[in-house]
């Protein structure tokens, strides 16, 4: 079932992998860029047209905004436990995120003045998807960093139904006293957001998970708003030894393999019998996952066992693939965190499992994926704060620099930039 890879065969593992990462269909975005038109166009009657023919539902443009008491109404429906566990996690999450709130700054010398102010957004529009899994921890991971980054206002779309199908999210959304939600999905949500109609206003940047057209429609937006990041399948690399236990291994394997089909699941390790061990639990352990249909197929498809020489050459393996999660077991040593350089988030111990940071530690779990850890990050307050540079030059500063400016600008071939600084001189 899961191939086993050695040293040698590095390519043919690279090329393998490398088919997870299709671009969206021409088919999706030529109807992405119809529906987006569509809505640009049409407003909240392009919105209405669309959800009926869509999702199946009718509705009147009063009833494209969630009411508070349809939330609360909806909210109550949800499990008391369930509740009482997300409360917990909603604390970690903010405890974590708010150490990254970045400040203005200015400093002084010589007669200038330079700095940065440091602003939340003015608006955000938060993606919610409504289909058959239901994925309360997404809405905790988005909304929180842009609370505590202070945007005044949050915006959340989601399909009509969501909160019939899965009143978790309703309470999520209270829980997080979101006001300003609507029943809309699909790439018209994104439209909607991006371009505004008469009932929802547009938005600065739009973030959070979706399906092919989501992500194409923020991806067509891109330049009109900001986006968080066109995220791919998920995946997990697991850097393990010969002492590693293979039971925790193929758990978490299994836990990466069961999202989708198109999801990777990687376990690297310096052991043949090891691998083999592995390979051998994943199968036991397949056999009682709900699942199993799924994380088999994933695991056919993109799942691997890689058996190298030691934990240094596995280090360079998985720097060039930049994966979104990578667990680090305890039988390697702690100085392996600092030789990747390229990951979304590591797990380091055999008691840290990539679920730890899914739902309760407080990491945000919205990561980059696909090999892009190389240049993106994982969301943040950061993502919901904008910076401006501040700068102050006194006369007498302006006065003993002006002729370093003037020629550099003339040597762009700009005038009227030299001449800007000189005029200041010959007035003073």
């Amino acid at each position: 079932m899961i191939p086993i890879y050695r040293q040698k065969e590095k390519t043919r593992l690279f090329e393998r992998l490398a088919k997870r990462r299709t671009a969206i269909s021409g088919e999706v975005v030529d109807t992405v860029r119809d529906i987006l038109e569509q809505v640009r166009e049409g407003g909240d009657k392009a919105l209405l047209r669309l959800t009926e023919k869509l999702d199946r539902v009718k509705l009147t443009e009063w009833q494209l905004r969630v009411r508070p008491q349809a939330l609360r109404a909806a909210a109550a429906k949800a499990d008391p436990a369930v509740v009482r566990e997300m409360e917990k996690a909603i604390f970690n999450i903010h405890a974590y995120h708010k150490h990254q709130l970045q400040e203005s700054w200015e400093f002084s010398t010589r007669g200038v003045t330079l700095g940065q102010r440091v602003l939340p957004l003015d608006s955000v529009g938060i993606y919610v998807p409504g289909g058959s899994a239901a994925y309360p921890s997404s809405v905790l991971m988005n909304v929180i960093p842009a609370k505590i980054a202070g945007v005044p206002r949050i915006v959340v779309v989601t399909p009509p139904g969501t909160f019939k199908k899965h009143p978790v999210i309703a309470a999520a959304l209270r829980e997080l006293n979101v006001h300003e939600i609507y029943l809309v999905g699909g790439a018209q949500a994104i439209a909607a957001l991006a371009f505004g109609t008469d009932t929802i206003a547009p938005v600065d940047k739009i973030v959070g998970p979706g399906n092919a057209y989501v992500a194409a429609a923020k991806r067509e937006v891109f330049g009109q708003v900001d986006v968080d990041m066109i995220a791919g399948p998920s995946e997990v690399i697991i850097l393990a030894s010969a002492e590693s236990n293979p039971r925790y291994i193929a758990a978490d394997m299994l836990s990466q393999a069961e999202h989708d089909e198109f999801a990777c699941a990687l376990c690297f390790t310096d052991s043949v019998s090891h691998a083999v061990l592995v390979r051998r639990e994943v199968e036991l352990q397949l056999e009682s996952l709900p699942r199993q249909d799924i994380a088999w197929k994933s695991l056919e498809n993109f799942g691997a066992i890689v058996v190298t020489e030691n934990y240094f050459q596995a280090a360079d393996w998985i720097d060039e693939l930049a994966p979104e999660h990578l667990e680090i077991f305890s039988s390697i040593p702690r100085s392996a965190v600092d030789l990747v350089r390229n990951a979304g988030a590591i797990f380091y111990g055999d008691y840290s499992p990539e679920a730890v940071g899914d739902y309760f530690a407080g990491s945000n779990h919205v990561l980059p994926t696909g090999g892009t850890a190389r240049f993106f990050s994982p969301l943040g307050v950061y993502h919901f704060q904008r910076r401006t540079s501040i700068i102050r030059y006194s006369q007498n500063e302006l006065s003993r620099t002006w002729r370093s400016i003037e020629t550099l600008a003339r040597a762009e071939g700009l005038e009227a930039h030299a001449r800007s600084v000189r005029i200041r001189q010959s007035d003073g």
